[in-house]
């Protein structure tokens, strides 16, 4: 199980991460708070005030220390302050211009210090801000390049912030898996349309949460698998306990689901169906004068291809079945 550290300078953080490691237990990422504290009110990073900027790097940089003493690799930028109720406040670029300042800042801190680590940027559309300036791991992925060191720098998926938008959750997963920009993702649930809830991993959206981890599981990713939830107001201690273990049991309920999917014939057999027409189907392949040459002179057949069967529905009800133990 992954364990969190945030904050600085901390006696009891330093007691309980080196707890872990003498029990075999591993620390992969830090991360800093910039959002509790009453001075980051108007942000950290994209704050008005320079000098609120510049303590929100000296937090950073610290919590960076003391994240390397205790062997993370993995930092993540979680900017919930970062963003506006009103926008007169400052230009939208501006905001920016001051975050990409700031991350690379830090990049340059990382390298001079050669602690190693990779920077993991977190997006949420809005809450504890109005609206918050990166609101998808889209917006990331578009920003990242404009960096001084683009190689460092990757994203931190989180399901319930991607689902607040009304998003698919997995498809921004995949599009920083191909961009080779997933180094850290948090798993949890969320209901449509409500606050925040960092509900118990698979509670709320098993079937979204079944794609999520067949993606992970069949892409291979290797990176840490962080539970950013929380256990029901309700509970107790044990009850603390259930809810921890049920955000892992869920995930590997979902990956033992994953593995039936691809075994199952019958599905097999629907995903060659709708792979397309076989070897004597047209294919664009890669460009050349020749190929773009044979595209253009080439006479598609619209009404037959039309006729092919996309059976959908079939094989998400056997998707349903599936998980609900029928098959």
């Amino acid at each position: 199980m992954p364990y969190l550290i945030r904050g600085g300078d901390n006696a009891i953080v330093r007691e309980f991460a080196r707890a872990c490691a003498e029990n075999g237990l591993v620390v992969p990422m830090a991360t800093v708070s910039l959002f509790f504290h009453p001075v980051f009110r108007d942000g950290a990073f994209t704050a008005n005030d320079p000098e609120v900027r510049a303590y929100a790097l000296q937090k950073t940089m610290r919590a960076m220390d003391l994240g390397a003493e205790l062997g993370a690799k993995i930092f993540v930028l979680w900017g919930g302050r970062e963003g506006v109720e009103t926008d007169a406040c400052r230009r939208a670029d501006e905001a920016v211009k001051r975050l990409r300042h700031a991350v690379n800042y830090l990049c340059e801190y990382n390298i001079d210090q050669k602690y190693g680590f990779k920077f993991a940027l977190e997006a949420k559309p809005n809450e504890p801000r109005g609206d918050i300036y990166m609101a998808t791991t889209g917006h990331y992925l578009g920003f990242i390049p404009t960096l001084d060191h683009p190689e460092i720098v990757g994203v931190n998926p989180e399901v319930a912030h991607e689902q607040m938008a009304g998003l698919n959750s997995m498809h921004g997963v995949a599009q920083a898996w191909e961009a080779g920009k997933l180094f850290h993702i948090d798993l949890n649930d969320q209901m449509p349309g409500r606050f925040d809830q960092d509900l118990r991993f698979g509670s709320a959206n098993f079937k979204s949460s079944f794609w999520l981890v067949k993606f992970l599981e069949d892409v291979g990713y290797d990176g840490p698998r962080h539970f950013d939830a929380h256990a029901y107001r309700t509970e107790d201690y044990c009850g603390v306990k259930d809810f921890a273990r049920g955000c892992m049991r869920t995930y590997l309920i979902l990956k033992e689901k994953a593995a039936c999917w691809n075994r199952d014939k019958e599905i097999h057999a629907i995903l060659q169906e709708i792979a397309g027409g076989g070897n004597g189907s047209f294919q664009a392949g890669p460009y050349s004068k020749q190929s773009a040459t044979q595209l253009l002179a080439h006479v598609f057949d619209k009404d037959a291809i039309s006729k092919k069967r996309l059976p959908y529905e079939r094989l998400d009800q056997l998707t349903v079945d599936l998980l609900a133990g029928l098959r």
